[in-house]
């Protein structure tokens, strides 16, 4: 069977933060939006997310017939995929969830729209399992803004075609992202076990007393994190490794790995490290709402990838490569 590659009409199931990121980035790019969410207040609180979006999207250029107007909330899953090209579910990670949802949409749905889903790590091949067509389902894992990030891991299930992967990879791109096959289905992904690695020793670091919050956020913001923007780990130590490279890194270097220096088992979750997390965070707002603090950050990641760009043409690289 063949699927959509061509998109008109991008239909989003859920619109929390990550749903009404993709809405946003749908609209920004000049497509007809159809979202559902039976959440309270869900169409308000997706509009106001959308138009606190919009100003970074003006900055980095709307695509030709881009619309805030193009938006158009349902009631159902049935009406909000029915004429749909290109669907993108962004429910909470509960598998029963996912299960019964892509069973109702997939049935719903074109026979060959694509249907890809925001989780962040179930496996495809399980939420997909009563799934109408489950060779047009896959996963697209976004980051957070969605609109602005442009990492997107696609991932396929048993079931997934080759061609479906192809297509969504294409129609990714076209919404101005960077899509990442991921070769195989594994809980997490790629990008989430790495953060949750970080993750888990950053609260080892707030339950042990070593560092606030804080400091522990400057220590990537000012170091690796400034680095990450443009390099990734292994280039970074590739470059470690002086002249010789990754080769002469490992040797010098490697040996470290043996070393106690990581806990990647995660502290447990006691009411007193919650506190310590919520108390240290909250002065890094530094009075701001949330609202204020996403169009701040907005700007940084604006001026980063502008600042990536600029360098990345003078020295003959795509901002892709």
């Amino acid at each position: 069977m063949s699927v959509i590659t061509d998109i008109k009409t991008f239909a989003a199931l859920g619109t929390g933060v990550i749903g009404s990121g993709w809405v946003a980035r749908a609209l920004a790019h000049g497509l007809d939006v159809v979202a559902w969410d039976p959440g309270q207040n869900a169409e308000e609180i997706l509009r106001a997310n959308v138009a606190n979006a919009w100003p970074a999207l003006e900055k980095i250029g709307l695509k030709p017939g881009a619309s805030q107007s193009r938006l158009k909330f349902v009631k159902t899953i049935e009406e909000c995929v029915k004429d749909a090209d290109f669907i993108q579910e962004s429910a909470p990670e509960r598998q029963d969830l996912k299960i019964k949802m892509h069973a109702q949409a997939s049935k719903a749905a074109k026979p060959n729209a694509i249907i890809g889903s925001s989780t962040s790590g179930l496996l495809p091949t399980e939420f997909y399992a009563e799934a109408t067509n489950p060779e047009r389902c896959l996963v697209g894992h976004p980051f957070n803004p969605v609109y602005l990030l442009p990492l997107v891991e696609v991932v396929g299930g048993e079931k997934t075609s080759s061609e479906a992967i192809e297509a969504a990879k294409k129609i990714y791109a076209e919404l101005g992202m960077r899509p990442l096959h991921v070769r195989k289905e594994v809980p997490g992904f790629i990008a989430d076990r790495l953060l949750e690695a970080l993750w888990r020793e950053a609260l080892h670091l707030v339950n042990e007393g070593v560092a606030t919050t804080g400091e522990i956020d400057d220590a990537i913001r000012f170091g690796a994190g400034i680095r990450w923007s443009f390099m990734g780990t292994f280039l970074v130590y590739t470059l470690a490794g002086g002249d010789a490279g990754m080769r002469h890194f490992m040797s010098q270097f490697g040996p470290a790995l043996e070393l106690p220096w990581t806990k990647l088992i995660a502290p447990k979750l006691t009411d007193e490290l919650i506190d310590k997390v919520v108390e240290g965070t909250e002065p890094q707002k530094m009075g701001r709402s949330i609202k204020e603090l996403e169009r701040y950050r907005n700007d940084c990641i604006i001026a980063v990838i502008d600042a990536i760009k600029g360098v990345k043409e003078r020295h003959g690289f795509k901002f892709e490569d």
